[in-house]
Parts: C-alpha cells; structure tokens; sequence
C-alpha cells in the first residue's frame, strides 16, 4: 500500500518537536510495511506560515500573514499532487489539508486533531464539504470524535496514538516537584498553573507566547531530555482548557508518575479521576492548587496512581493497537 500523509508541521530535523507526534505515527505505520511519502512545509514554501506557534497562531499574532495563505496552499496543492501521483491513498492530519487533499483526486482519509475543530466553526460549510468527501475521518479521543461528527463527518473512527512505555520507572526529585511540558499558552492553561502553584516547586518544559509569564521556563527540549524530566518528576500538570488528546500526558503516566489534568476533552480519555490521577476543571486555579498539594503531600497516592496509570497505557495506548486500527481504517477506506 502506498500512502501520502499530508501535514502543516512536522520536524524539520533532530531534535525538533514540531509535528513529532504526526511523525511517530508515520514511522509505526512504515514499520508495518505500508510505503509512506510525507507532504510538509518542507517541501512547499509555507511564507512564515506553518512554523513557530503553528498555523492558526502564527495568523492570529501576524494577521498580514493572511495575505500569503492562499500562496501556501496552492504550493502545498502542487506538491500534494506531484507526491500522490501513484499513491493509494491520501492521510491528510488537520481539516485545512482535507482541502488540500481534495485537489489530489485521490481516495483520501482526515484526521482532526482539535485546533482544526475549532476553527472549523468558523467555516461550517468548507468543513463539512471536506469532512463528506473524505473516505473516513480519524479522531484520536471520543470527544474529538462526536465534534467531527456534528461538523457532518459520517465514519468516524476513535483511534488514539501510541505511547512507548519505558522498561524502568525513575526515582522521584527530591524535594518532589511538578512538571509542565508543553506549549505555553492560554488554552494550556499555563497561566493558571503558574497561580496554582505558586511557592510549590514547578518545572516547566516548553515555549510559547506566555513565555514571559513563566520565568524560569526552561524551553522544548529534545524528546531524550524530556523524558528524563517524565521520570524526576512528583507529579505531572496537563491543566489544558481543550485537549485533542494529550500526549504529554499518556507519556507522563506510561512513565509511571500521576497526573493533575483539566476535565477536557481527549484528557478524559487517558485520566481515571482518583484512579490514574486527578481531573480538574478548567480554569479553576483553587481547584488546580488543591489536587497538586494534594498529590505533593501524599507519595503512596503518588505511587498507586503511578502504577495504574503506566497499567492503563499498556493496555489501551499502545503502538501495536494504534498500528492496527489505522491500517484497518486504511483498508475499509479503499473498500
């Protein structure tokens, strides 16, 4: 079978963090013999566009960046179709390349991935005309799922991304801390965080357009150095207002450490409240500074809900799984 997977952000090199989960997806589904051509601003002129804060921010920061759009989606068009020219089938991630893979003629499948969603209820018409012609459409939590389904989307599959899980715990910090990784944002809920836990002993990992607000932000770094953090850490924070899925999540609990995490979304999916860690809701820095104490104070919490966490990944979060569903969903979107 040979795919094309088109994509607005995907790493440019080692040790570059944009698209990497887009990435790892592709490079499981290589590894199961399917030949995968990619489709990314690397290959067309993107104008500033698709780096930095991703697309929609770099508009919302760069309104005069709007004037270049539809230059970078004609180029993105061409390259599409010079790439899908002997291809089977198209993997547009976000709805902007659904559009994009409509111009290919080709049988195509769209995975949503939130910050699409949101944007698309701004444009219902374009969403649902992309969403209607596309073979399927790939959501990886349940609540992304019903959100494409009100857009008009009729076959939608829940397929959640994979996680590798780590063959060792790591022995915590002492003193215990918290860690945020991430961008830093206002739908992160970064600021909240910073209220919550404020005298509490955080890290944060990551950058963004909030990055003023956080000091002693320590930037992204690599995946490698990422993970040493995953395993130093006490507790990990995912205080997203809206969360598509939340891969520092499902890392923070495949490494065994118990989660803080906002009531949101693809959150819901990964964390059981009082049994892998605690759900919050959004915004309510009381609550947020209530379950990080909590979980500070308390190392056989910590401990109990580490080890159902990394359980749970194992179990429904796997590389193996994602693999299956997605070539599964490949075949009946041929059929």
């Amino acid at each position: 079978m040979n795919v094309v997977v088109l994509t607005t952000s995907y790493p440019r090199g080692p040790g570059d963090v944009a698209g990497l989960f887009v990435a790892d997806q592709v490079e499981h589904i290589r590894e199961r013999g399917v030949d995968v051509r990619v489709v990314s601003p690397a290959s067309f002129r993107h104008y500033g566009i698709a780096y930095g804060s991703g697309v929609a921010g770099n508009l919302r920061q760069k309104p005069y960046l709007a004037l270049a759009l539809p230059l970078m989606l004609a180029g993105f068009a061409r390259a599409a179709r010079r790439a899908a020219a002997g291809a089977d089938l198209v993997h547009a991630h976000w709805l902007p390349s659904g559009v994009v893979a409509m111009a290919t003629g080709k049988p195509f499948v769209v995975q949503v991935w939130g910050t699409d969603v949101e944007l698309a209820r701004r444009a219902p018409a374009l969403a649902r005309r992309v969403l209607g012609r596309a073979r399927l459409v790939i959501a990886p939590s349940r609540a992304l799922a019903e959100e494409a389904r009100r857009l008009g989307a009729e076959d939608v599959r829940t397929i959640p991304s994979g996680v590798e899980l780590p063959a060792e715990v790591g022995e915590e910090a002492e003193p215990p801390e918290i860690l945020y990784a991430g961008r830093l944002s206002p739908e992160k809920g970064v600021r909240e965080l910073v209220a919550a836990a404020n005298g509490l002993p955080l890290v944060v990992v990551g950058d963004g357009p909030l990055r003023d607000d956080v000091p002693g932000a320590l930037g992204f770094l690599p995946h490698d150095q990422l993970e040493q953090r995953y395993a130093r850490a006490a507790v990990v924070a995912c205080p997203s207002h809206r969360e598509g899925f939340g891969v520092v999540c499902a890392e923070a609990m495949a490494h065994g450490r118990p989660v803080v995490a906002g009531d949101v979304g693809g959150l819901r999916d990964l964390v059981v409240h009082e049994g892998t860690g605690l759900l919050v809701p959004p915004g309510d820095v009381p609550s947020l500074r209530e379950a990080l104490s909590r979980l500070l104070g308390d190392a056989d919490l910590r401990r109990r809900f580490g080890e159902a966490g990394r359980a749970r990944i194992a179990e429904h979060f796997t590389w193996t799984r994602f693999a299956d569903e997605t070539l599964r969903a490949y075949e009946d979107a041929l059929n």
